[in-house]
């Protein structure tokens, strides 16, 4: 019984010691996001007026009338790392606006990951569509429909970026992973810095049912409030390749390579109850699946 014992003991040695050497470590959710004002990281992008401060920055409403959205963006450009805010979107009828919450380089072969919140007709749900822009090539949209109205409090949406993957959260659930899939011939966002960006602006050509939801002018001033405002990367100049600190971020440790389990399984769910769209699903678009459709588990 012990010798049985022992040599149970010992494959189980064995069975670590190989995880470890693959560069196996147990995955971890993100770190809580630090909640601070909006003027220590951002600046207004166009048309200031449309912008209006609370409780001294701690909180920011972005409005959008017939004459103009705006929008804001990150003081720096960041090369990987956590990015989180707290969004409160438009309320009641919002069909043919956007509120758009991505970070983006800044040339023409440009990397790029998305939020785009698509406005709707009162009482019907909102649409949430993601993207990946990698090497000015993007055609990657999935779209899920929200599982709680995300006009009526604070929710989080936040882009855990490093090397390994792209992840994408709506509070603590993960609802899209984006791989680095360079060995099947898949351009990945590595080496051009990007600026957080966000704005509320009018897309009526597109946003609402292809664009047969045309915006309703008399209830303007559309209204998406912001709060939080959490960066946390590896700043870098517009020409940086390389991320300085690659390796020393708690967000470049091998327990944020992957997912874990669970949120796997969080992952599947959002999969199969919520997504409306999938681009890896799309045979009229795409005669065949891209690579990385099986190894982010979009298939």
């Amino acid at each position: 019984m012990a010798a049985a014992k022992g040599a149970a003991m010992a494959v189980v040695m064995v069975v670590v010691v190989v995880a470890a050497l693959l560069g196996g470590a147990a995955a971890a959710p993100p770190r809580k996001p630090v909640d601070v004002p909006f003027q220590k990281s951002y600046v207004p992008t166009w048309a200031q007026d449309h912008i209006h401060y609370v409780d001294g920055g701690k909180e920011v409403q972005l409005y959008l009338d017939k004459t103009t959205g705006t929008g804001f963006q990150t003081r720096g450009s960041y090369l990987f790392g956590h990015f989180s805010m707290h969004i409160k979107l438009v309320a009641g009828d919002s069909a043919g606006t956007v509120t758009a919450f991505y970070l983006s380089s800044q040339n023409s072969e440009h990397d790029e990951i998305d939020f785009e919140f698509l406005g709707n007709r009162t009482g019907q749900p909102y649409i949430l569509q993601t993207n990946v822009f990698s090497g000015g090539k993007g055609d990657r949209e999935q779209r899920i429909y929200l599982w709680f109205d995300p006009t009526t409090e604070y929710h989080s949406y936040s882009v855990l970026w490093n090397l390994y993957m792209i992840a994408f959260f709506v509070d603590d659930t993960p609802i899209r992973v984006f791989k680095n899939s360079k060995d099947l011939g898949v351009r990945y966002p590595f080496n051009q810095p990007m600026k957080l960006y966000s704005s509320l602006w009018n897309a009526d050509d597109w946003a609402t049912r292809g664009g047969r939801e045309k915006t309703d002018w008399s209830r303007a001033p559309f209204v998406a409030s912001y709060r939080g405002f959490h960066v946390d990367g590896c700043e870098a100049s517009a020409e940086a390749q390389y991320c300085a600190t690659q390796g020393a971020r708690w967000w470049d440790q091998p327990e944020f390579r992957d997912l874990d389990d669970e949120q796997y399984r969080r992952l599947a769910w959002v999969r199969r109850t919520h997504t409306i769209y999938n681009y890896c699903d799309d045979r009229e678009r795409y005669a065949a699946m891209s690579p990385e459709c099986h190894r982010d588990r979009d298939a």
